[in-house]
């Protein structure tokens, strides 16, 4: 599950539950033990010392041929042994909360302090001796731990314990219940933020969130159709465009002798051939904004050849890999992503050369298009992906591109669920870095070189992932 984090809504409305309940289990359990065990054991420890306090008496008065008679129906009545103190034994640490009580009764019925002291039978019982100065010296009265029965230590462990256990499953269903629409609605958000469209979100649970999940899901659609209008409206534009532009290259070509002006002719030729390009490229990108097919590729058949041309010009390239590989991706996206990296490489890399790294692993593909110009200040590093924007604010095509080559390579980019950023380097000038996320459910790499057939035939045989 995505929404493991404490960040989570999930967790945080199931460890609030989670602590009220148990907060409130705990109360509980102490007003509990505060108003009914410990009056009870309060009680029953009267009741113990007052027999011994009484025993200890009638012992003293008991004639010495009668003693051994009273100790026995002492153990019979009482479960209490009677001895004498020939043998020293330890004070008894044990922190049951039985004991403390009995040492206070004690006080209370003698007059003075009592300290219970401890021993342990051939069977591995304890036992407690209390110590009862007579009028013949001291008499211990013994009994073991099995006559006090309670076991509180063993209830709260068990109460605990079921509480916790139950608190915890239920808060986790209750709130699994509650936050279920959420996290669909967090996943369908995100992938949406991709570029993605997702399934509809089930419209269930508490009637808010219902509606919720219906708005979002017509919310959605209307995205979609919008989308699909832009597409359908930049077609239409670009032909209506086109048109027109088409007729007026035509009339300039039938003018004689270029109008007379041969360089005004050349130029109004040139803006036209912009003007197209620039038309061309937006539709050419809003139709690649809608498409989402995946295939095997050699990622060197996609850079390649546009590394080729950059060299054709006359651009010193410096191409080098970690581990080549293939993957499975929309391949048409990284061509344009790269061919405008590359384009701006070249464009603001004052004729230095370009580095190009390319790695790989289990969890991404990583390309990198590292130049050595002047470098984008920290601060319109994320404004340069704005549509039109540029640092030179003049608009001039001699000082820079129509502002859009960036833009084009965030849409693709987020569409197919990649990362584009840039970084500043130490050397100077900026690095363009690229990442592809691995789809756990597309086959893995293989090496390169292998043609894309050899690829999808390693695909098929068994490899550890």
């Amino acid at each position: 599950m995505r929404l493991l984090p404490v960040q989570s809504y999930f967790w945080k409305v199931l460890s609030t539950i989670g602590v009220v309940s148990v907060g409130f289990m705990l109360i509980v359990l102490s007003t509990i033990a505060y108003y009914m065990v410990v009056p009870l054991g309060q009680r029953a420890t009267d009741d113990l010392a007052s027999i011994i306090a009484h025993a200890a008496e009638t012992y003293s008065a008991t004639d010495q041929s009668a003693r051994e008679s009273f100790a026995q129906k002492m153990w019979l009545k009482h479960n209490l042994v009677v001895t004498g103190t020939a043998e020293q034994l330890p004070e008894s640490t044990s922190l049951l909360p039985y004991l403390f009580l009995l040492e206070g009764s004690l006080r209370r019925q003698l007059g003075q302090e009592v300290r219970l002291k401890t021993s342990i039978d051939t069977d591995g019982e304890d036992w407690y001796w209390a110590d009862i100065p007579t009028t013949d010296g001291l008499l211990r009265f013994g009994f073991s731990r099995s006559r006090i029965g309670v076991k509180p230590s063993v209830a709260f462990f068990v109460l605990l314990t079921t509480g916790l256990f139950l608190t915890i499953v239920t808060a986790a269903l209750l709130t699994r219940r509650l936050t279920v629409t959420i996290e669909r609605l967090y996943r369908a958000a995100r992938l949406i933020g991709k570029g993605q469209w997702p399934e509809p979100v089930p419209e269930e649970g508490p009637e808010e969130l219902v509606v919720l999940a219906r708005e979002f899901n017509r919310m959605n659609l209307q995205v979609r159709e919008l989308l699909a209008n832009r597409t359908t409206l930049l077609a239409g534009i670009s032909h209506d465009l086109r048109t027109p532009l088409t007729q007026i290259q035509l009339a300039l070509a039938m003018l004689p002798d270029d109008g007379g002006d041969p360089q005004m002719m050349d130029r109004i030729r040139r803006y036209l051939g912009s003007v197209d390009r620039l038309i061309g490229q937006a539709l050419e990108v809003s139709l690649e904004l809608d498409r989402h097919e995946k295939e095997l590729v050699n990622i060197a058949d996609v850079l390649d050849p546009v590394v080729d041309a950059a060299r054709q010009g006359s651009q010193i390239v410096e191409w080098s890999t970690q581990k080549p590989c293939s993957f499975m991706l929309n391949p048409l996206a990284l061509q344009r992503i790269f061919s405008n990296l590359m384009e701006n490489a070249v464009r603001y890399g004052n004729g230095h050369p370009i580095t190009i790294n390319c790695s790989c692993d289990r969890e991404s593909l990583t390309l990198q298009v590292q130049d050595r110009g002047l470098g984008i200040p920290v601060e319109h590093r994320e404004a340069v992906f704005q549509p039109f924007f540029r640092l030179e604010k003049s608009r001039s095509s001699k000082t820079g591109g129509s502002g859009l080559g960036l833009a084009i390579v965030r849409q693709l980019a987020n569409s197919n669920g990649w990362t584009v950023r840039l970084h500043g380097r130490v050397q100077g000038g900026t690095c363009a870095e690229l990442v592809i996320p691995i789809d756990e459910h597309a086959p893995r790499h293989v090496p390169w070189p292998q043609t894309v057939d050899q690829a999808r035939d390693a695909e098929k045989s068994p490899v550890p992932r």
